[in-house]
C-alpha cells in the first residue's frame, strides 16, 4: 500500500455483528451475513444449520422415569436369576445324588 492511501473501513466497522457467544463467553465479533443475525461460522451462511424437523435433534428418552424404572426392574430380575443359579449350583455340589 502506498503511504498516502488511507483505508476506508467505516462501512465494515458499522456493519452489524454476529450475536453468537464464544467459548470464552464474549460476543462473536465477526460481521453478520446480510439479512441475518449470525456470521457465516455461526449459522448465517446459506444451507448451514440443522434442517427443519431434524430427527437427529430429537430426544431419545433413555433417561425418562419409565425407562429408568424399566432398567431397574430388569436389573432386579437378573440379580434374582443370578442368585437362584448360585443356590442351585451350591445345592448340586452338596447333594452328589442329584
Amino acid at each position: 500500500m502506498s503511504a498516502g492511501h488511507t483505508r476506508n473501513t467505516r462501512a465494515m466497522a458499522a456493519s452489524p455483528r454476529c450475536g453468537a457467544g464464544t467459548r470464552e463467553g464474549h460476543a462473536c465479533r465477526a460481521p453478520a451475513m446480510r439479512g441475518k443475525l449470525r456470521c457465516r461460522m455461526h449459522g448465517g451462511a446459506p444451507g448451514s444449520g440443522a434442517p427443519w424437523r431434524n430427527r437427529n435433534a430429537q430426544k431419545h428418552g433413555a433417561f425418562t422415569r419409565e425407562r429408568i424404572a424399566e432398567r431397574r426392574a430388569i436389573r432386579e430380575l437378573l440379580d434374582d436369576a443370578e442368585k437362584l443359579l448360585r443356590e442351585m449350583a451350591a445345592d448340586s455340589q452338596r447333594d452328589p445324588t442329584g
